[in-house]
C-alpha cells in the first residue's frame, strides 16, 4: 500500500484533525520548553517540557504520538530553539543531555501504547509515573554517562535523583491535563 505511513494504528487515514492536534502537541511542547530552570550540579534542566510530553502520549494514538515527538526532536535538531532553556542544534542532542531528546520519541510512543482505551485518571497517572518517568531518565542517564565520562553513581546523581519528585508531580499533571483534553475532544468531529 502506498499510503501506509498516511495511516493511523487503527488503519484510518491522517485526517486533518489528526495533524490539527499534532501541531497543537508540538506547540505545547515548543512553549513549554522554555519555562525551565537549571540546576546547579547537573547539566540537565528542570523543565515543564516534560508535562507536554506526557500530555501529548495520552492524548495520540501511539503512531502519532512517535511522529509528533520526532518532529519536536527535528525542529531542536536543526537548529530551532525549541528545547528547554531556549536552545537548539546538534550539540544538544550529542550533549550530555541528548539521550533525553532521542529517547522521548520511544518512551512517549510506549506511554501511548500502554495507556489504554479507557479515559482514566488512575490509568494515565500509574502510565506516567511507572513506565514514562523511569523510562525517560534511561536515555538520559546512559547519554550522561558516556558524554561525560562518569561512572553509573555520579551519572543517577546528575540524571535522575534529583528531578524524581518533580518528575512525579508534572507526570500527575499530564495525566489530570491528559483526561480532561480527552473528555472534551471524544467523539467529536
Amino acid at each position: 500500500m502506498k499510503n501506509e505511513w498516511l495511516q493511523t494504528d487503527s488503519g484510518k487515514t491522517i485526517t486533518v484533525r489528526d495533524l490539527t492536534k499534532m501541531a497543537l502537541c508540538i506547540a505545547f511542547c515548543c512553549v513549554s520548553a522554555f519555562i525551565s530552570f537549571p540546576l546547579p550540579f547537573t547539566p540537565g534542566l528542570v523543565t515543564a517540557l516534560t508535562i507536554a510530553l506526557t500530555v501529548t502520549a495520552l492524548v495520540l494514538p501511539p503512531k502519532l504520538t512517535f511522529i509528533t515527538v520526532a518532529a519536536y526532536v527535528f525542529l531542536g535538531a536543526v537548529g530551532l530553539p525549541v528545547f528547554p532553556g531556549g536552545t537548539g542544534g546538534l550539540g544538544r542532542i550529542l550533549g550530555p543531555t541528548g539521550g533525553f531528546y532521542l529517547g522521548w520519541p520511544f518512551v512517549c510512543w510506549i506511554e501511548s501504547l500502554i495507556k489504554g482505551r479507557d479515559i482514566c485518571f488512575r490509568r494515565y497517572a500509574a502510565v506516567a509515573v511507572l513506565a514514562g518517568v523511569p523510562l525517560t531518565y534511561v536515555g538520559g542517564l546512559i547519554s550522561m554517562m558516556l558524554v561525560m565520562q562518569v561512572d553509573l553513581w555520579q551519572g543517577l546523581i546528575m540524571a535522575v535523583f534529583p528531578f524524581i519528585p518533580g518528575d512525579i508531580m508534572k507526570a500527575l499533571l499530564a495525566a489530570f491535563i491528559g483526561v480532561r483534553v480527552n473528555h472534551m475532544t471524544a467523539d467529536r468531529c
